[in-house]
């Protein structure tokens, strides 16, 4: 959600800043702020509500320090303004904070610290950090115990970055439950919330744990925890490029990762699959076939799309491994106080793997002994680093909030994993052979479709004002039916509803009419003689129809086909999935919207 920047070393701090803020904007947010310090002291704020280049255009020409930290704020506490907007000052203006997380206690520390005489500025809970650490730094103390002493108040998530202008030869981050990394220069050290923001100027990066402090100096860092023991943490090197973060010649990121498809799945295939054996190499799993066959259910967390793709997961266990299988909202699952059976094998699926809502059910299964493996993009991320194992996607960076590389990689990744559990259990050699010929086939069939995005584009045009969309499919068909429908509503704002297509008479079916569409997945498999019948129930009552499948329908029970390339049954989804998210960034694209930064929507998401 919100993004952090900090620089410390001999250049100005504010070019790299805004920079990095940039870099950032996929994240989400609706205002931006910088303040930088140095050896004359005094702190230098400029804060907008608006975006980085509104940030960019009123920082003034002698906006100088060499200590800086940004801002990217996506409102929790209080509306979008410039007084809201972070960094927050205490009121003698020495301090400087910026947060991500909530501070789930501002208003009892806000109501103590106002009593004591501070005055507070903004609706924001992160100012209560700023008043809370200046009345520590105001008897004398280090600032990094300044700050350990303010983080003993509070509860909630944190990540945040703190400058003192009397203490300019130092910054102090701290993380709890909100992603911190810091970035090992030359005589120069940066902090940021996001590696994307850092890989410009390093590759050696440091992931702070939960509870886990750094003072970060120009030459160099120490970590310690909230009671003052010191840690010891060690680089590691980030393998993404810069240029994964330029839309490298395409109008949107969103369309560049659409585009990235067979190139992600290729990487998420690569040195995994084993044609002697027909199964997958998975061996991050760190479990062994006895351990495996020992699984008698296996479930899935995840949120938004991760939870569509495990749906997705789900059936493919089911179908190749005859293990039963089920994909739940990770943000509802640690609240039911589920039961956590020691056969059971749990699944955390996260973009980015900093989702706070998988990351705290990752956190309940542990505490209860639960075995979870991850399945997540971001190398060192929190759930990865968490979890008893898992699959790294290797999708490459996604920059747009809506997901779609990931997505389709993610999807792989479950697919390597039940033909790695079918192995062990009892899907044959043959069958296995053919699961891996078809996943080789995959990239190829993804260019095959990409192939039609102009014709897509026409006919998105055709149907982008309609007042909503019904998305159906039938059992394997139906995950991707919610995801299509996801895709549409967070980039188009179209209102888009997903139903089984067996449903649609139990209800839905009384919505129909012309000026409500209907997007239907007709597979040519088990279920299409069904899935046509589906269609001339709406087509009589007057229903316009997208058919997404393998074999035109008659004209009569479509208004328009979409073709796409037939794979195996299990694995067609994957590719029905594809014209879905063309159909929904070229709607946005016809409609005006902001498609890589979709509205009140935010990548990453680091609060409750």
């Amino acid at each position: 959600m919100c993004g952090i920047v900090a620089y410390i070393g001999p250049k100005d701090a504010t070019p790299f800043l805004l920079e990095g803020l940039a870099r950032l904007e996929y994240r989400g947010y609706d205002s931006a702020g910088v303040a930088v310090t140095g050896r004359s002291g005094g702190i230098k704020l400029r804060k907008v509500k608006g975006r980085v280049a509104d940030l960019a255009a009123a920082v003034p020409a002698r906006f100088k320090g060499t200590t800086g930290i940004g801002h990217t704020r996506w409102a929790t506490h209080g509306v979008p303004s410039d007084a809201n907007a972070h960094p927050h000052l205490d009121n003698a203006e020495r301090i400087a904070v910026v947060h991500n997380g909530i501070i789930e206690n501002a208003d009892e520390l806000r109501a103590k610290l106002t009593a004591d005489g501070a005055v507070f500025r903004s609706e924001t809970d992160t100012e209560v950090l700023a008043h809370l650490i200046a009345a520590h730094v105001a008897e004398g103390v280090e600032l990094e115990d300044a700050v350990r002493a303010a983080l003993g108040r509070v509860v909630g998530t944190y990540g945040i970055a703190v400058l003192d202008a009397e203490q300019p030869d130092r910054i102090v981050v701290a993380r709890n439950g909100s992603p911190i990394v810091l970035g090992i220069g030359e005589k120069e050290m940066f902090a940021a919330s996001d590696v994307s923001a850092l890989v410009r100027y390093t590759r050696q990066v440091v992931h702070l744990e939960d509870g886990e402090l750094a003072t970060v100096r120009a030459d160099g860092f120490r970590t310690f925890t909230e009671d003052a023991r010191t840690t010891h943490r060690q680089p590691s090197t980030v393998d993404w490029e810069v240029d994964s973060y330029d839309t490298g010649g395409y109008e949107h990121f969103l369309l560049k990762e659409i585009h990235e498809q067979p190139g992600s799945v290729e990487r998420t295939l690569s040195g995994r699959l084993d044609e002697r054996f027909a199964t997958a190499h998975l061996g991050g799993l760190n479990l062994d076939a006895r351990e495996l066959r020992e699984i008698r259910r296996v479930k899935i967390l995840g949120c938004g799309s991760a939870y569509y793709a495990g749906e997705m997961g789900a059936q493919l266990i089911e179908e190749l491994a005859r293990i039963p299988a089920h994909s739940e909202p990770a943000s509802e699952f640690r609240y039911r106080n589920p039961v956590i059976e020691a056969d059971t094998l749990y699944v955390a699926v996260s973009q980015s793997g900093e989702t706070y809502d998988t990351l705290a059910a990752v956190q309940e299964i542990k505490r209860k002994g639960g075995r979870v493996l991850g399945v997540v993009n971001t190398v060192g991320s929190a759930i990865a680093r968490e979890c008893d194992g898992g699959i790294y996607l290797h999708a490459g960076p996604e920059v747009s909030v809506a997901s779609t590389k990931a997505f389709t990689s993610t999807v792989v990744a479950f697919a390597l994993l039940a033909l790695h559990f079918g192995r062990i259990h009892d899907l044959s050699p043959a069958d296995g052979r053919r699961i891996v010929s078809a996943l080789q086939a995959l990239p190829d069939q993804i260019r095959e479709v990409l192939e039609q995005s102009e014709s897509i584009a026409e006919l998105a045009a055709e149907y982008a004002e309609s007042a909503g969309m019904m998305f159906i499919g039938r059992v394997r068909g139906f995950p991707v039916a919610r995801e299509g429908a996801q895709k549409l509503k967070e980039i188009s704002y179209v209102h888009a509803e997903a139903y089984p297509a067996s449903e649609l008479k139990h209800g839905p079916l009384a919505l129909i009419s012309p000026e409500l569409p209907t997007l239907a997945l007709v597979p040519d498999d088990e279920l299409l003689d069904k899935n046509l019948t589906t269609l001339g129930e709406i087509k009589a009552r007057s229903g316009r129809v997208i058919a997404v499948g393998h074999r035109r329908p008659e004209e009569k029970l479509a208004d328009h086909f979409i073709l796409v390339p037939k794979s195996e049954p299990e694995l067609d989804p994957l590719l029905l999935n594809i014209p879905l998210q063309l159909l929904a960034y070229h709607a946005a694209v016809a409609l005006g919207r902001d498609v890589d930064k979709p509205r009140n929507l935010a990548k990453s998401v680091t609060v409750e």
